[in-house]
């Protein structure tokens, strides 16, 4: 199917009865008995969901790898889950959730190019439910590369970069703006332990900190997201810009199956990672923004690396002594800190050339030690406080050294 075609599948793809009206403009709600993923025949993959009431909806593929990539009106998730919905051998991962806000987003990452043979919306004129049906047949790669890429509407997608003016320089005695980067969002739910989502975590030790830093002396908070919604990391970038940032702290709480990881750690941006781990958690940040049915065909992969030689010459020491600054804050409110609490990768999101940029790991999801005390309000209070305490002593440092600076 090609680009175009797939449009016109997108918008309002069927006829809703006058007496529906009001209701096909509330929130639909995903029905997890009638929706799934499963083969068809010998080479198919056959997609159904299950909606309380029809909605606008598009469809495109991408590349890179191959993805299946449905955009909807905001559709309420609750109940389904991605195991239960794949059942295809023919699809690697399937995931879903809030995109932009009004807006969700499914993506399915496909083993083998395809491509969308029939798609149909259909009403049920009594209950007003809907069904979603999606059938996809192989496709060449030749031709899938050919009809690939994501269309652009300002209605359902992310603006497009914008030439963003420098920030006015501010003086020694002005608040520090720190910008928090929850990590993750929508779409992107980053590691799970069982129910719980890192994005959900992270969003609320977000907050928690912000209040901590805005009730201190000193601070200005700029959250990059402060809802359930997802956030491209060049946009996340784009906001520490926006907002004049000092400090940029994009927070985490990953899993990693390599080696027992588990403490809190802050990592710098470096063209090579400081150990396999740290590489292997940088490649995964980046593939799940792909995964999230980010178009990034045109983008640079030598990018960081470029961006760490036009780095002004001061800003990586700045950096190291913020990270030092921070591990020695969390280690004084009790921690626990891992064994190498400062350690360096290519994260795609500390790729400012000019904001001291740093990457908190404060804990492991996979260490049954960090899962319990990330859910613990007294041990993320005390981890804000030790985040604080290290912004303080950096900020006074970084200004006594200021005057040594080669302008």
């Amino acid at each position: 199917m090609s680009r175009i075609l797939a449009l016109c599948i997108a918008l309002w793809a069927v006829a809703v009865p006058p007496v529906w009206a009001q209701e096909f403009s509330g929130l639909a709600r995903i029905d997890a008995d009638d929706s799934s993923v499963t083969d068809a025949g010998r080479e198919d993959v056959q997609i159904d969901l299950g909606l309380s009431q029809g909605i606008p909806y598009r469809l495109f593929m991408l590349d890179g790898p191959p993805r299946l990539v449905l955009d909807f009106q905001e559709v309420d998730w609750t109940g389904l889950q991605a195991d239960d919905l794949d059942r295809s051998e023919r699809v690697l991962q399937a995931q879903f959730g809030a995109y932009v806000p009004g807006w969700s987003r499914m993506v399915l990452e496909l083993v083998a190019p395809m491509k969308v043979e029939t798609a149909a919306l259909d009403i049920d004129e009594v209950t007003g439910g809907a069904h979603l049906s999606v059938s996809l047949v192989p496709e060449t790669p030749e031709l899938f590369a050919a009809n690939a890429g994501a269309p652009y509407d300002p209605r359902w997608d992310l603006p497009e970069p914008a030439l963003i003016k420098r920030p006015v320089a501010r003086g020694d005695e002005a608040p520090l703006v720190v910008v928090l980067d929850p990590g993750h969002g929508g779409i992107d739910p980053g590691a799970e332990q069982g129910e719980i989502a890192e994005k959900d975590m992270m969003l609320t030790f977000a907050r928690e900190l912000r209040e901590l830093l805005l009730r201190s002396d000193g601070f200005e908070v700029v959250l990059t997201r402060d809802t359930d919604n997802f956030v491209s990391l060049e946009r996340r970038v784009s906001l520490a810009y926006q907002a004049g940032a000092g400090v940029f702290i994009s927070i985490h709480a990953d899993s990693l199956s390599e080696g027992l990881a588990h403490g809190a750690t802050v990592y710098v941006l470096s063209r090579d990672a400081s150990d396999v781990a740290s590489a292997k958690l940088a490649e995964r940040h980046d593939r799940e923004e792909l995964l999230s049915g980010m178009d990034l065909s045109g983008t640079d992969d030598e990018v960081t690396g470029v961006l760490l030689d036009l780095a002004r010459q001061e800003t990586q020491p700045r950096t190291e002594a913020l990270a030092k600054a921070l591990v020695g804050g969390m280690t004084n409110t009790g921690g626990p800190m891992n064994r190498r609490p400062m350690r360096s990768a290519a994260f795609s999101v500390l790729k400012a050339a000019d904001i001291p940029s740093v990457l908190i790991e404060i804990g492991f999801l996979s260490s049954p030690r960090d899962f319990k005390n990330l859910q613990n309000p007294e041990w993320r209070a005390a981890i804000a406080q030790g985040i604080r305490n290290g912004l303080q002593n950096w900020r006074e440092a970084d200004a006594a050294k200021r005057p040594l600076i080669r302008q």
